[in-house]
């Protein structure tokens, strides 16, 4: 399953999504299953969650269910029962492999109002000319340090109109696309801009939009992102079973 995280709800933990997810499928009256055990949860799994603050177009969740279900109509049963801001985008009834390992970059828009342009195309310049920019960031086990550089396949500037209430109506708006692979740890954004201000001092002027446009396989031929679920669509054996006549709907 294929799902946005917009406008205030960007906000939103992970936590708190999940717990508006479970809420909603038990509304929805999908067959879910269960875990075995002293305390039984839904199997419901998230791959590649955008932090705390970031929008996104491109999340994805596994539902297990107790029989096979007809995605189109769970699409719109969920949909209608997630608060506005969740919205399910596409479900497909799920094939063999995991769909999480089908996640291996993101493409990033990044909305920087009233940024400066030139100084953001030679940071961006700059940045893509290094072959190793180390940044630093806090995680639970404390300050680590990584090279941002290297997770990067794309990186480039545009220019728009910033779109937020907060700014001065037209005022122009820096656009930094990125394409990101996903590595141990994870390259963000933000690690991204901490890696521009070291090696240009480019520095938005006030905290940036974040927005996950897709994540997926690389296409080889293209070099663009594919579409993750594409390969369920293809497959011809209606859904992988799973324990127990468990079926599993992603």
């Amino acid at each position: 399953m294929r799902y946005a995280k917009r406008g205030r709800l960007r906000f939103t933990s992970h936590r708190d999504i999940s717990r508006a997810v479970e809420r909603a499928v038990r509304r929805a009256g999908i067959p879910v299953a269960y875990s075995a055990g002293f305390s039984p949860h839904p199997k419901i799994s998230y791959a590649g969650a955008a932090p705390t603050g970031v929008a996104s177009e491109a999340e994805y969740l596994e539902i297990g269910v107790t029989t096979p279900c007809d995605p189109r109509q769970v699409q719109i049963d969920l949909d209608g029962s997630l608060p506005p801001g969740l919205d399910v985008l596409d479900v497909v009834e799920a094939g063999p492999g995991a769909l999480a390992d089908r996640l291996e970059i993101s493409e990033w828009e990044v909305r920087l109002p009233g940024a400066d342009r030139e100084h953001a195309d030679t940071a961006v310049q700059k940045f893509l000319a290094a072959g190793h920019v180390e940044v630093e960031r806090l995680t639970k086990k404390g300050l680590r340090r990584f090279d941002a550089r290297e997770a990067v396949l794309r990186l480039t500037v545009l220019e728009g109109t910033d779109r937020t209430a907060a700014q001065v109506p037209g005022q122009s708006c820096v656009i930094l696309r990125m394409v990101v692979r996903h590595m141990t740890p994870a390259v963000r954004p933000d690690d991204v801009l901490t890696g521009l201000r070291l090696v240009a001092d480019f520095a938005p002027p006030v905290p940036p939009e974040v927005t996950r446009l897709a994540q997926g396989p690389l296409d080889v031929s293209t070099g663009a992102l594919a579409d993750p679920l594409d390969l369920d669509r293809d497959t011809t054996r209606g859904g992988e079973a799973g324990p127990a006549g468990e079926h599993v709907a992603g």
